[in-house]
């Protein structure tokens, strides 16, 4: 009880003053440590504030020269889509020509093979393989090859569409995406420390694989600028080549058309030449057929008027050779009866002979006259054929210039 009761020990008064000298020094050494931490706090505070403001200005910076960057491309992608658009829709205006050109000559070619079919029907001599025919097998010809011609144009010409659609379409897209990722840098550069619903996201500063280089995103886009371009200028040199085969095929079926309508002219005028002179002809024929019936009938009265000098002179000799006797004499008269019942004779056998020589030149001129009259037929059956039914046809032909 009485060790419980004991009072605590007591320090020495050495002690004590160490003891105040140890919390004296402490509490300096605290103090300043503190003041040591508090300047440097404010230091690194002042620190990552001009790092922190300095980064966030250089940030600004970036992203102001990047909106120049995409607004640039942005304007050159524009400038090439307007220059393809305008450039397929005159490509479109060739195609269209092209289309009415190869349809335009559908007609031409048609008539041109109606007109050698029915130069079929020409007949006799006049199926021949005349300058018209020539002409007309060689405007099919020429048609045939403008066909075939402005086919295969057509064909390069709606390829080339696809490529300028393909291009276009290369370059909406880039623009596209370019204005979706104009919008988002214009949102970054409107944001401000102050402005309200910026949050923190853990995952933005994680790089995804998808990235790609600076160089990569400029190459992207001039290769659709390029091939842009070079589209461009493939339908343009392709609208120049379509021009020239429109302007000069154009010419060629007009050139060649002319030469069938003025072969055709000629040939009607030969033929109609050729008629009027087997008309001529013809009616020479006519007028000889009666002069030669004349002379017929006139060589048959001679005939029939030779009958009665003829019995005379027989009649006479027959009497006479009933004479008697002594009286029975060749006189003068005896004499000259024979030689002009032989006369007679002779000169009617004459005029038979030339009777029956006449009818055959009347059988000959009736041969010619008929003829004559078939091949007039023929000339008028073959500029049927040529003046009204070719020529008149020939007459919608019309070779436009698209």
């Amino acid at each position: 009880m009485a060790r419980l009761l004991q009072a605590p020990p007591k320090f020495h008064p050495s002690e004590w003053d160490i003891a105040n000298k140890m919390q004296c020094a402490s509490t300096e050494s605290q103090k300043s440590r503190s003041e040591h931490m508090m300047a440097e706090s404010r230091r690194l505070l002042d620190e990552i504030e001009k790092t922190t403001q300095k980064s966030q200005s250089d940030v600004n910076k970036k992203i102001e020269q990047r909106r120049k960057e995409i607004k640039f491309w942005k304007q050159e992608l524009d400038n090439k889509l307007e220059q393809i658009v305008h450039e397929t829709d005159v490509l479109l205006t060739s195609k269209t020509r092209l289309e009415k050109s190869l349809e335009s000559c559908k007609e031409p070619l048609l008539i041109a093979r109606k007109c050698l079919l029915n130069r079929q029907r020409r007949a006799g001599i006049d199926l021949v393989h005349d300058k018209v025919e020539q002409e007309l097998l060689k405007e099919a010809e020429v048609l045939q090859g403008v066909i075939a011609l402005l086919g295969r144009t057509l064909e390069q010409t709606n390829e080339q569409i696809r490529l300028n659609r393909s291009a276009k379409y290369n370059l909406e897209m880039d623009l596209k995406d370019k204005f979706t990722a104009l919008m988002i840098d214009d949102y970054c550069a409107s944001l401000t420390n102050n402005t309200p619903d910026t949050r923190c996201a853990d995952n933005a500063v994680k790089i995804e694989g998808s990235f790609v280089s600076p160089e990569d995103w400029i190459h992207f886009s001039n290769m659709n600028i390029e091939k842009a371009d070079k589209e461009r200028n493939n339908s343009l040199a392709l609208r120049v080549l379509i021009d020239g085969i429109l302007s000069q095929t154009a010419s060629d079926m007009h050139k060649q058309c002319e030469m069938v309508n003025v072969a055709f002219r000629n040939r009607v005028k030969e033929v109609k030449d050729a008629k009027h002179k087997l008309e001529t002809l013809l009616a020479m024929v006519l007028a000889e057929t009666a002069s030669q019936e004349v002379n017929i009938a006139a060589l048959k009265k001679a005939i029939a008027d030779k009958e009665g000098p003829a019995k005379v002179a027989q009649t006479r000799l027959e009497a006479r050779s009933h004479r008697p006797n002594m009286e029975l004499c060749y006189d003068t008269v005896q004499d000259r009866l024979i030689n002009e019942v032989q006369e007679i004779t002779k000169n009617n056998q004459r005029l038979k002979d030339t009777l029956a020589q006449a009818e055959a030149e009347l059988k000959g001129l009736s041969r010619r006259q008929l003829s004559l009259k078939g091949e007039i037929q023929i000339k008028e059956n073959t500029l049927y054929i040529d003046e009204v039914l070719c020529l008149q046809m020939r007459e919608s032909v019309y070779m436009n210039s698209f």
